[in-house]
């Protein structure tokens, strides 16, 4: 057989660069040629050149992002003023009397036939509150618990200006008036209430809750705190008076604005405070001490096991969303009412 000859001239070709062309110190295999040949026709991505300038620009790709100048949105901003070792001492300073402490309201009658005063809803079934005991049994975390609560217990009512605000500062607030001296600004886990242009032609500006926010709640009457299963309810309990009191300093100023305060020891405030098996209810009213200081009391009127029967879970249910409807009933009056005629309010 004779054998294949190969022009010089082609060979030389072949085998010496063109001019301007690098031959590689390590060339790139056969299959890999292959493949970058059978896709020819779609653009291929130029190799930096190692220049000063692009060497600079990787050192600064490469360099590993300060920990300390990450944040979290889902971090809670509760600062450290509201931690139980130092805001419990600073709280009953303040006057915001923790539950053994605290005197049941005068209308305490009312509260507990208001609260379980029959719905016209039905209630959950059997399979619902099997439901919920799974889900709770199971929940890791807090977050959990607040999802669970707000999907199979709370009220989500249509009202277009009433609304639900969870784990926002009331940076509207103002700041030592008594209840929060040296103290950081009340941050519910669940408050619900109208905006404030529902008060709308009066101007609500003085006692928002949230600055820089049109939409802000203005006036709210329930709030909540939330904890994960097995976690410190006692911490919950504390904050749950702290918001209970915000509520019942904004209450009152705006009532005695008007010259019709609340009778004597009368709660029209309410919190609730669970970790998804317990259910805490507080009412919350304020009444001056014989000493002239202003006391804040948080009296719990009903306590509920939510896993313990069906029958439990029922009553929990009810409870809860009979204190929502009162709540509404508490802003919605003020906004119709002749509350702000006299023109804006100032809780300074």
């Amino acid at each position: 057989m004779d054998e294949k000859q190969t022009s010089p001239e082609l060979s030389q070709a072949e085998l010496m660069p063109t001019q301007g062309e690098q031959v590689p110190a390590n060339p790139p295999s056969r299959k890999r040629q292959i493949a970058v040949d059978s896709d020819d026709d779609k653009p291929q991505p130029k190799r930096a050149r190692l220049t000063r300038k692009n060497l600079a620009l990787f050192d600064k790709m490469g360099k590993k992002k300060d920990p300390q100048d990450s944040t979290t949105s889902s971090q809670k901003t509760k600062t450290t003023s509201t931690t139980p070792s130092g805001f419990a001492d600073q709280a009953y300073k303040n006057g915001i009397l923790p539950p053994r402490h605290s005197k049941p309201p005068k209308n305490l009658e009312d509260i507990h036939k208001r609260h379980t005063t029959s719905r016209a809803t039905a209630s959950p079934t059997e399979s619902e509150y099997k439901r919920y005991t799974n889900k709770v049994g199971r929940a890791p975390n807090e977050a959990t618990i607040v999802v669970e609560i707000s999907r199979r217990m709370l009220k989500d009512y249509d009202d277009e200006g009433y609304h639900q605000s969870f784990n926002q500062s009331f940076t509207g607030f103002p700041e030592g008036v008594g209840f929060n001296n040296g103290l950081s600004a009340p941050q519910p886990d669940f408050v619900e209430g109208l905006e404030k242009r529902e008060y709308d032609p009066f101007p609500v500006d003085e006692y928002i809750l949230y600055d820089d926010d049109p939409d802000s709640l203005a006036l709210p009457h329930l709030a909540g705190e939330w904890k994960g299963r097995g976690k410190n309810m006692e911490e919950a309990r504390l904050q749950s008076a702290y918001d209970g009191a915000a509520l019942v300093f904004a209450r009152n100023q705006a009532l005695s604005y008007i010259g019709k305060p609340d009778p004597l020891g009368h709660a029209e405030v309410t919190t609730f405070a669970t970790d998804g098996t317990t259910l805490n209810q507080y009412a919350h009213y304020a009444e001056e001490s014989e000493d002239g200081t202003t006391k804040y009391h948080q009296y719990r009127f009903k306590s509920t096991n939510l896993i313990n029967s069906h029958g439990d879970f029922k009553d929990g249910y009810k409870h809860l969303r009979n204190a929502q409807d009162h709540a509404r009933s508490q802003s919605s009056s003020a906004a119709h009412s002749n509350l702000l005629r006299k023109g804006p309010l100032s809780l300074y």
